[in-house]
């Protein structure tokens, strides 16, 4: 299971302050953390500020690779502020999130990835609004890989990410994506799903349990990778557990091993 961490994002209030700020400290302390926390990409958003997206990007890059070897997954919708940064990658390969079906979006991330080798996240998003049916998401899924293996995208380095949205308001929108993910693992062979995991219970009670409840679900049906909060202790005990109920993990030996390891929290 691959496990982006997701800690570093404007849309937290302490990572928009250090980066208003530009407090490398307090965003070297989290990536740090998320290392230590068996994160396998450290994600670096550097948020909407009008005209600065590409130096703070950049920035981010610059201050999480003093401190930690961990690839880094690039989360920008702007072509520009990608194309800045995935030079100043140390650690290969990058991976962008995200590209989708929008065609400026798509023409200009596009050779981005191919020229850096980049692993991609893949929203299955068009031109219109999100797909919110299972069957939608599954049809943008399809047009995307087939579009991104016919560039030269190795179909491994393909990160479909169905959607999820807020339970609050859409009380389907988690069947739809855990739904969609199975078949797009069966129709793609080589190919992964990820999902936002967070987005699900935003807005709701009890947030950590209805993430865990939903990554949970949603591995059972394939998804081999998750951009989430691994010093989350108990999510990461089920993401462990969930691994070794299905078979993935044989004898058990990583469930083990992260128990030895303290990693796990209950």
């Amino acid at each position: 299971m691959l496990i982006v961490a997701e800690r570093i994002n404007a849309s937290r209030r302490a990572i928009r302050a250090a980066l208003e700020s530009l407090d490398d400290a307090a965003i070297q302390r989290e990536a740090e953390a998320q290392d230590r926390a068996g994160a396998h990409y450290i994600d670096v958003n550097g948020g909407t500020f009008p005209g600065r997206e590409a130096e703070l990007l950049t920035w981010l890059v610059d201050i999480v690779q003093a401190v930690t070897d961990k690839p880094l997954c690039l989360d920008s919708p702007d072509p520009a502020a990608l194309a800045a940064a995935l030079p100043k990658i140390r650690s290969r390969p990058p991976m962008i999130n995200s590209i989708n079906l929008e065609r400026e979006r798509y023409e200009r991330i596009l050779p981005l990835a191919v020229e850096h080798r980049a692993k991609l996240v893949a929203l299955c998003q068009g031109e219109a609004i999100p797909a919110t049916s299972s069957v939608q998401k599954v049809e943008l899924a399809s047009t995307l890989v087939e579009r991104l293996v016919g560039a030269g995208i190795a179909i491994d380095d393909i990160y479909v990410d169905p959607l999820v949205f807020p339970l609050g308001t859409d009380p389907h929108s988690a069947r739809a994506t855990i739904d969609a993910i199975a078949v797009i693992m069966e129709r793609f062979p080589g190919v992964h799903t990820i999902c936002g995991l967070t987005n699900v219970s935003h807005g709701l009670p009890a947030r950590k349990l209805v993430n865990r409840t939903f990554l949970v679900a949603a591995m059972s049906r394939g998804m081999d990778a998750a951009i989430l909060d691994p010093t989350d202790r108990e999510l990461v005990a089920a993401l462990h557990a969930a691994r070794a109920v299905s078979g993935k993990d044989e004898y058990c030996m990583e469930l083990i091993s992260a128990f030895r390891e303290g990693v796990l929290g209950g």
